[in-house]
């Protein structure tokens, strides 16, 4: 029998190459892990949350352009490189809409944009503006494009779409990392030792697999409170049960293989067999198991913000996006709520796609 570690890197990487959906969907996979590690560092909206509100230019369509008068913020608080990368950047200037503008010797009049058909006359002195800076005044007046549109407090849709993809994918680890260590965990005790055990864990898992998951979460997270945590624990404690059987029943087939007889007749001990021998083996299922746990996850996640009981405003959340801008489909701005669901399913459906990759390349008989 190969180490399953040169098992894995020599064949199951072969097989899973060929797989040309596998491949593709670890692509995505990478993408939207790159959009969340530099989300700050390449969206348009690099403020905390991007949650930079502008409510004159709510609900606007994809590509929609819109100049704006900068006004330099009060106190332009310091930010380091990483704090940046991880927090995003406080606003140092005000944003104002403008329709129009013209300059009178040291004074810019401008038209404040309020809707399509309505705009009030505004005045600042230029020096103020720019604060005796050698910088012109036409660095303060800059066009802005939205490429997919503003949501209904005028925020930018692909900022708060990029920054959403944290969430997801912050959730889907941590759903998979408990699920996994709680699963693994009491399923190979369960197939291991039997009896006694094996009763109380199996009913343990036929009492949560009884009660369908949303609702599972949803008692959570009324019970200890909504916030960005609560659903990332409550997530992972709902899905164990996946894990715990299919482990359980790897346990009970493995154990009685004459590898692990003989370990036995060593006398190396029950921890070393489960933890040395047994689980090793089970690498590829249980790998194929967290791929699928991880899309359930994202898809709960959303499931929960869309109801309000999950990520809380102003984070940025993929499920929250919809409920905000939901309204919106049945008008003539459609995208706008359809835009986080299209990430949603394709984020999905490459966690599944690559499942099924996984499957197939763990697979002994497919060759």
């Amino acid at each position: 029998m190969l180490p399953e570690s040169v098992f894995f890197s020599t064949v199951t990487w072969k097989r899973l190459y060929k797989n040309k959906l596998a491949v593709f969907s670890i692509i995505i996979i990478g993408f939207f892990f790159l959009l969340a590690t530099f989300g700050y560092i390449i969206s348009p909206d690099n403020t905390p949350n991007a949650d930079l509100q502008t409510i004159e230019i709510q609900a606007k369509q994809p590509g929609y352009t819109q100049l704006f008068l900068k006004i330099p913020a009060p106190v332009i608080q310091s930010n380091s490189w990483f704090n940046k990368l991880i927090n995003g950047s406080p606003a140092q200037y005000k944003y104002v809409p403008i329709k129009d503008y013209y300059i009178n010797k040291n004074t810019l009049y401008v038209n404040k944009y309020i809707d399509e058909d309505t705009s009030i006359q505004q005045q600042y002195n230029i020096t103020l503006l720019t604060n005796n800076k050698n910088n012109t005044l036409y660095s303060y007046i800059i066009e802005k494009k939205y490429w997919l549109g503003t949501d209904m407090f005028g925020r930018d849709i692909l900022s708060r779409l990029i920054i959403g993809t944290r969430i997801s994918l912050a959730v889907g680890f941590i759903a998979v990392l408990i699920s996994m260590l709680v699963g693994v965990l009491l399923g190979a005790l369960a197939g291991y030792y039997r009896k006694r055990i094996d009763d109380v864990i199996m009913w343990c898992i036929n009492v949560v697999w009884s009660i369908p998951t949303i609702l599972l979460v949803f008692a959570f997270t009324v019970s200890v409170g909504k916030g960005f945590w609560q659903i990332f624990i409550a997530v992972g404690l709902t899905m164990w049960v996946n894990v715990a059987r299919l482990v359980r029943g790897q346990v009970m087939g493995i154990k009685e293989l004459e590898y692990i007889q003989a370990a036995k007749t060593m006398g190396f001990s029950n921890r070393r067999i489960i933890v040395k021998h047994i689980l090793p083996s089970m690498i590829g299922p249980l790998m194929v198991i967290a791929a699928s746990n991880f899309a359930m996850a994202i898809i709960i996640e959303a499931g929960l913000s869309f109801l309000g009981i999950g990520i809380q405003p102003p984070q940025p959340s993929w499920g929250l996006m919809i409920k905000e801008n939901y309204n919106f489909i049945i008008t003539s701005k459609p995208l706008l709520a359809l835009i986080p669901g299209i990430a949603i399913m394709l984020l999905v459906l490459a966690f599944n796609l690559l499942g099924n990759g996984l499957r197939d390349a763990f697979d002994v008989k497919n060759n």
